[in-house]
């Protein structure tokens, strides 16, 4: 255990620099800075936790003693991590339970190993059976908060990917990747936690190596993330979808009627195979303002991507078989795919074949 918690020593101060190094350009939206130090607080309260575990030898001196520590010093840590992430997917738009779900279980753990130490007639750090009743309760406390934030994340995600779906031409969901697999790097930690409360050390060695991994993978991608344009990309389709919700319940059927003599024009000009093409430019296209659009295709049942996509794969259909010499990169290119592997994938997923298969 020793040398595990001397790499996390090292490990944990060290992305903690990271994110406070951060190009001050990459943190100016205020909400990835509120994030960058919540994540950072994080890593940094799990090296004192892992300090005190090194300098205090308690998995040496009993299993209670070291697991009151985890508890008492893991939940804040779950619980920043968790608001982090929030605050980035919600551009610092946090609610109540979002806030303090995390110090509300944390301070009910806190009652209940000091009310377990109190009735024993024990010091504090002895392992009596009160206390070790306290600890499966108080894991159980634990649990309950990562469930919350969880389901948070998930639906935050959900969102997420609705707008960019109503915003860019294609699928940008690999924007999001990377919080899904931390998402579920944290759930799989956070069910093992408790788990491995009484495992021996050889078990605990290999789930450190899965914590260490995880921890630098979620801080890593964070990093790359806000450095990137992601989180601008983001930005613009939250504030469009935003317009479109706003607007929903007011929009006249005369004005939707517009819209589809509207589409069915710019579609047939051919508007729909340019590439990269946003759907506030589709719509300044179309001579309409872009809610409308918006809720023109909400109320058809379809997001901007998928109704955009499911245009080009026709006009592929079309174009290959009038032109069955044209290479899938020139079908790509013609009908507004950026690159024949999307255009492949899509082709694949709408049609059921391939383009080769299509053609045959």
């Amino acid at each position: 255990m020793k040398e595990i918690q001397f790499v996390a020593l090292v490990l944990l101060p060290l992305l903690t620099m990271k994110l406070l190094l951060l190009p001050r350009w990459a943190v100016r939206i205020p909400s990835i800075s509120k994030s960058r130090w919540l994540l950072a607080a994080g890593t940094g309260l799990l090296a004192v936790q892992f300090l005190l575990q090194y300098k205090l030898g308690l998995r040496a001196l009993g299993v209670t003693q070291a697991v009151m520590l985890n508890l008492v010093l893991f939940i804040p840590c779950s619980w920043l991590f968790g608001l982090s992430i929030i605050c980035l997917q919600r551009q610092g738009r946090t609610n109540f339970w979002d806030r303090y779900v995390g110090p509300f279980a944390w301070v009910i753990v806190l009652i209940i190993l000091s009310v377990a130490a109190s009735i024993d007639g024990q010091p504090l750090l002895s392992d009596t059976r009160e206390l070790r009743w306290a600890e499966i309760i108080s894991s159980d406390c634990y649990l309950l908060m990562q469930a919350y934030y969880t389901w948070r994340h998930l639906s935050n995600i959900r969102a997420m990917r609705q707008a960019l779906s109503n915003y860019f031409d294609r699928d940008m969901g690999n924007l999001l990747r990377w919080m899904q697999i931390s998402l579920l790097i944290l759930v799989v930690m956070s069910l093992m936690v408790p788990l491995l409360i009484y495992a021996p050390d050889y078990v605990l060695g290999v789930f450190a190596l899965i914590f260490f991994i995880g921890i630098f993978y979620l801080v890593d991608s964070f990093c790359l993330f806000v450095v990137s344009s992601a989180p601008q990309k983001l930005m613009e389709a939250e504030e469009s979808e935003q317009e479109e919700q706003t607007a929903e319940n007011t929009v006249p059927a005369e004005s939707l009627q517009r819209v589809e003599q509207a589409v069915a024009q710019w579609v047939a000009n051919g508007g729909h195979l340019k590439n990269g093409l946003k759907l506030p430019n589709a719509a300044e296209e179309m001579q309409i303002p872009r809610y409308l659009l918006s809720v023109w295709l909400k109320q058809s049942g379809r997001h901007y991507s998928e109704w955009l996509t499911e245009l080009r794969i026709d006009e592929a259909k079309r174009t290959m078989l009038a032109h069955p010499e044209w290479s899938n990169e020139a079908v790509a290119q013609h009908c507004g795919f950026n690159d024949r592997c999307y255009f492949q994938k899509k082709f694949k997923e709408i049609t059921g074949m391939t383009p080769a298969q299509f053609v045959s």
